[in-house]
């Protein structure tokens, strides 16, 4: 019986830093001495997959301690009942064993993406602050800048709530939309996708919550395999700039948002 609290990372949407946001809340749950299985559904890609790769090389390189999820990736195969198979099998097995998993998926409309999203407790939807990106969510009319209607992704997690439903549980406890990679000017753009998601998530049912900052660090961090959070290790430690500083606290703010702490 699967007890884990199942946290989705998901969006149609590629490039919206969806295995960035993953491996941090990973980490950040981790250190909340909780345990965390993860499972990559984006195994072609495999971003965090590889990401925790070079946390358990980093480790062994440097005789850190640094905790790590139970992972397992899931690569597409020609047989897609074979794969869902083995996503419902991994997910039974995990979800007994661990506290939360966390799901990473990739960003498309993918078999596997759909049959992770209908488990999830919580689903974190990462979005850049683009009406590009917005577009996945609902479709904007270019004259007034208002929103007509959902749009491929909301009517993805329309479908899951209903496999849920066919199942007999209960529809998606929380939707989160998190405006991710944000500038810090206050530009007319950022302002207007504030008032346009503010409206859509009363209409198809989000909470909305500020991300992480575009900040060079991440870059390099994923090539460490370290987070924000491991800069502190007596091992690592240096004096944090005030950049990495902000982003401590963007960091446990969004976090917080999404899981809080009991």
């Amino acid at each position: 019986m699967t007890k884990a609290h199942i946290i989705v990372v998901g969006n149609e949407k590629g490039g919206t830093g969806k295995s960035t946001l993953s491996m941090h809340l990973i980490v950040s749950l981790l250190y909340r001495n909780l345990s965390v299985g993860s499972l990559d559904l984006d195994a072609r890609q495999a971003t965090l997959t590889r990401y925790l790769e070079n946390r358990l090389a980093r480790n062994a390189k440097d005789g850190l301690d640094l905790p790590c999820s139970d992972h397992l990736a899931i690569p597409p195969t020609a047989d897609q009942s074979a794969d869902e198979a083995k996503l419902l099998a991994a997910i039974e097995d995990m979800g007994s064993r661990h506290d939360v998993l966390v799901l990473d998926t990739p960003g498309s409309d993918h078999y596997l993406s759909r049959l992770g999203h209908s488990f999830a407790t919580t689903l974190v939807t990462p979005l850049n602050d683009s009406l590009i990106d917005l577009d996945v969510l609902a479709h904007v009319d270019p004259t007034t800048l208002k929103i007509k209607e959902p749009s491929l992704y909301a009517e993805l997690v329309w479908d899951t709530k209903k496999r849920r439903a066919m199942r007999g549980e209960k529809a998606m406890v929380d939707w989160i939309v998190v405006r991710n990679r944000l500038s810090s000017l206050d530009a007319r753009n950022k302002r207007g996708m504030a008032h346009l998601l503010d409206d859509l998530s009363k209409r198809i049912g989000f909470r909305l919550l500020p991300g992480l900052g575009e900040r060079v660090i991440y870059r390099s961090l994923f090539l460490e395999g370290l987070t924000l959070l491991d800069l502190r290790h007596p091992k690592l430690s240096s004096r944090l700039s005030i950049s990495e500083v902000t982003a401590r606290q963007e960091l446990r703010s969004l976090v917080d948002g999404i899981f809080p702490p009991k």
